[in-house]
Parts: C-alpha cells; structure tokens; sequence
C-alpha cells in the first residue's frame, strides 16, 4: 500500500478526475531553484558546444540531442503523470516516450564514447545532459502542479510567467 507523505495510506492528488487526491502546491522557491537549474544546464551544455573544437555537425548532433531528450523527458512526464490522474494515455504514446527517452540518452551515451574528446570533456557534457533533463522532469511537474492547484493565480504557465511567479512570491515573504 502507498502512503503519503503524512503517513496516511493513500496518496491524495487534486484532480478533475479524482476528488479524493491531493497535490500539494510547490513552493516558490523550488519552482525557481528547478528553473534555474534547468537554465543552468542548457547553458552549460551550449556554451561546452559553443567553445569545443568541434566540426559543426558534430556540434548540431550534440544540439539536437538536447533538444530530443528535452523533449522526450518532458513528454515521459506527462505521460506518466496522465497515467496517475486516470486521464487515457494510449500505449503507443507511453511506449514511444521511454524509447525516446533511452533513445536519446543511448546516442548521446554512443556519441561521447565515439569521440576523441578528452575524459573531463565527456563527463562535462554527460553531467550537463542528465542535470538539463532532470531539471526539465522537475519543471514539468511544477508546472502540472501549479496548474491542478485549486484557485492557482498562476494563470500564465510559460516559463517566462512561471518564474516571475516565483519571484513575486519569494519577494513577498
């Protein structure tokens, strides 16, 4: 049986679906520390592509890698969190969003044990990789979070409106 974090013996989440469930509403400064370490990573890793000696196509394949486990992570979110509010997820879509998620970080995985770079190299553009995805995992709940809390002021949802959000609510108190 799964319990929640105050030890009782269900899991409450507030949902269209499910009256019986809660989510609590993540904090401000957590919201802001996930999208600055969403930030952080994606700079990291764009600025290791910017300066590396490089040929251009391999900085584009490392580029759309990014930008594929991004999207796969995100999408595995979702998907996975649909799953839990009993909103219809088809298992071709769940299935699709493990296989990009493995997809993306096989290749990455390939593409760095492949090239010349040297040991710190790898492992900087490795470490980058994981942290932009897990930020972006993060995020993405945050954002499914703030959505499903009851009476959210957080109408705007883009990253830009979330996090001056944020910010409004950390200056607050």
């Amino acid at each position: 049986m799964e319990g929640n974090r105050s030890g009782g013996d269900h899991v409450h989440m507030d949902t269209p679906t499910d009256t019986n469930t809660f989510i609590p509403r993540p904090t401000p400064a957590f919201v802001g520390a996930s999208w600055t370490v969403l930030g952080i990573g994606i700079l990291a890793f764009l600025i290791g592509l910017w300066n590396a000696g490089m040929p251009m196509m391999a900085k584009g394949f490392y580029f759309s890698l990014l930008l594929f486990g991004l999207f796969g992570v995100v999408s595995l979110q979702k998907a996975v969190r649909d799953r839990l509010e009993g909103v219809p997820v088809t298992p071709i879509y769940y299935g699709l969003s493990w296989i990009a998620v493995g997809a993306a970080i096989l290749l990455l995985t390939v593409g760095l044990w492949e090239s010349d770079m040297l040991r710190s190299e790898k492992g900087f553009y490795g470490m980058a990789y994981v942290l932009s995805l897990f930020a972006a995992v993060t995020v993405q709940k945050n954002v499914r979070d703030l959505a499903a809390s009851p009476g959210s002021p957080d109408s705007d949802q883009s990253p830009g409106g979330l996090l001056a959000n944020s910010l409004d609510k950390l200056r607050a108190g």
